[in-house]
């Protein structure tokens, strides 16, 4: 029987017991973005209290196990003095970090692209070790449309994504593996399960020429799901079952666990969506959980405006959500 090493138990713990991972890992002009939208200033400050914020939630570590952290983040301090990754280790939240530079062109293949980061990625991880990052991700992005994903794509992105959690195995870092397949565009459900099957097979076949230990990794899939703009839109039980099957089809049983990532959807058709899975199937061979941004993050990011009073409130909001994906990962809802 193999030993279970330190890497399978950050790997179980992030997944475990209808705890999920809460994704803060957007970069600076992404948060950019989406403060200028609610008309909060982002400056860096600015961008350090929001997420010492969402990180001081009363007894978050009840339902978030683990967040992912943006470089600036990682090396920024809470309030008291302490790293993000420190003070996150005392509030028993596994520090994780963003380690891929973003999704550019594939040349010769319009439409598809490729995730960066590999070079010198090695040193970068020992770095983050040694600061407290215990868990990575790296995010591939799959575009349906009538001429994609093409297999040319879909390896390209599943070599990448290998390479990136050999690296961190060897670095002593739990590699999150993220192979999502958009949500954007008038494609049927049937369309999505092709190919985010194709997108899965073609990832755990790169891992396993890698050697990549599965119990030593988590995968955040997108669901199978309607494009954004179908006509007809899957229902709850639809998206859960075709998800399922698909996850059945694919994805080892030695893995430790799949935190779904949300997409872009409503927060509230995620979680439900994330209910639906659990509620319907019991018998899985790995923890379904969620590891969610937006999801999370949105109404909370509303209610704080910006402003240190409605601290509190927006906190509130936090913990509603990461409550309600609790339950959800448990079925409970």
């Amino acid at each position: 029987m193999k030993a279970t090493t330190e890497l399978h138990e950050i790997a179980a713990k992030m997944v475990s017991g209808g705890k999920g991972i809460l994704a803060a890992d957007e970069s600076s002009p992404t948060l950019s973005k989406r403060f200028e939208k609610l008309g909060i200033e982002s400056t860096e400050e600015s961008r350090r209290s929001w997420r010492e914020m969402l990180f001081t939630s009363a007894s978050l570590s009840k339902y978030i196990s683990g967040t992912i952290l943006y470089d600036e983040t990682f090396n920024q301090s809470f309030s008291n003095g302490k790293s993000f990754p420190e003070a996150l280790k005392e509030l028993d939240i596994l520090p994780g970090i963003k380690v891929d530079t973003g999704a550019k062109d594939l040349q010769g293949f319009p439409g598809e692209t490729v995730t960066e980061g590999l070079d010198g990625l090695g040193p970068r991880l020992e770095k983050y070790r040694k600061s407290g990052a215990r868990f990575a991700k790296w995010r591939a992005v799959i575009n349906i449309s009538e001429s994609t994903p093409t297999r040319t794509a879909l390896i390209a992105n599943a070599h990448a994504l290998a390479r990136y959690a050999k690296l961190c195995q060897q670095n002593d870092i739990v590699p999150i593996v993220e192979p999502e397949v958009l949500m954007n565009g008038s494609h049927t459900i049937e369309e999505s399960f092709r190919a985010t099957r194709a997108a899965l097979l073609a990832t755990f076949e790169q891992l396993a020429l890698f050697d990549v230990v599965l119990d030593e990794m988590v995968l955040k899939p997108s669901m199978v799901i309607s494009g954004d703009k179908c006509d007809v839109q899957a229902s709850e039980e639809e998206v859960a079952r075709n998800s399922v099957e698909c996850y059945r089809q694919c994805v080892p049983s030695a893995v430790a666990g799949i935190a779904l990532l949300s997409g872009g959807q409503a927060d509230s058709l995620a979680t439900s969506h994330l209910n639906k899975m659990n509620s319907l199937y019991k018998d899985l061979p790995w923890p379904i959980t969620f590891s969610y941004g937006r999801g999370l993050q949105d109404e909370a990011m509303k209610t704080w405006g910006g402003e240190n009073k409605n601290w509190d409130a927006a906190q509130a909001a936090l913990l509603k959500h990461a409550e309600a994906n609790f339950k959800a990962a448990r079925g409970e809802l």
